[in-house]
C-alpha cells in the first residue's frame, strides 16, 4: 500500500533527517535530489547530502517531469529532497523579468509548478508506491523586502499547501523532532 508523507520544517530543524529515518530499514529506495550545484556552498551542501544517506540507495538528479522517473523505475520507496529547491530551479528555468512580472504571469508560474507536483504525486499513487518528500516551511518569516522574495515566498507557500491536501500524513520538523499535523 502506497504512502504520501510530507516533512516540512526551518532551515536545519532535521527535517531531511527525519524523511531519511522514515526509510531506514529498506534498501529499496531511490533518493530524487533536485539540487543543483550553482557555487562551492551548493557543492560542499550536495557532497554532506550524499555522504550521510544510506549509501544502498539509488539516487536521480533532477527538478522537472519528476512523474516520469518513477513510472521508469521498479522502486517502491522514493524520498524526494526538497520541494523549495525544485520550486526554485522552476521558478528560473524559465526567461522571467521578476521586477516587472504581471500577476497573472506569476498565477501561471504557479499552476505549472503545482502540476508537477499533482502528476508526481497521482503517479507515484497509481503506481503503488511510498513518497516522502521534504520542503522548507516558509510562512513563519517576515515579509520579503523584495518582489522576487515575495513570488518565491507564495509559490512555495501554496505549492506545500497543495501538497499537503494530496499527502496522507503531514509532519513538521523543529529541533530535530517530528510533529505529526495530519
Amino acid at each position: 500500500m502506497s504512502k504520501i508523507i510530507l516533512v516540512t520544517g526551518g532551515s536545519r530543524s532535521g527535517k531531511s533527517t527525519f524523511a531519511e529515518q522514515l526509510f531506514k530499514d529498506f534498501d529499496d529506495v531511490l533518493y530524487i535530489a533536485t539540487a543543483i550545484i550553482t557555487d562551492e556552498e551548493m557543492r560542499d551542501r550536495i557532497k554532506k547530502h550524499k555522504t550521510s544517506r544510506n549509501q544502498n540507495w539509488d539516487t536521480f538528479e533532477g527538478f522537472k517531469d519528476l512523474h516520469i522517473a518513477i513510472q521508469q523505475t521498479n522502486y517502491k520507496y522514493i524520498l524526494l529532497d526538497c520541494v523549495t529547491i525544485m520550486v526554485t530551479n522552476l521558478m528560473f528555468e524559465e526567461d522571467i523579468d521578476f521586477d516587472n512580472i504581471s500577476m497573472g504571469k506569476v498565477d501561471e508560474l504557479q499552476f505549472k509548478i503545482k502540476e508537477q507536483f499533482t502528476k508526481l504525486i497521482n503517479t507515484a499513487k497509481q503506481l503503488d508506491k511510498t513518497l516522502v518528500m521534504v520542503t522548507n516551511e516558509v510562512g513563519s518569516g517576515l515579509v520579503p523586502e523584495y518582489k522576487l522574495g515575495r513570488i518565491y515566498r507564495d509559490i512555495a507557500g501554496f505549492t506545500n499547501q497543495h501538497i499537503a491536501t494530496l499527502c496522507d500524513e503531514v509532519y513538521f520538523t523543529a529541533c530535530g523532532l517530528p510533529i505529526k499535523l495530519k
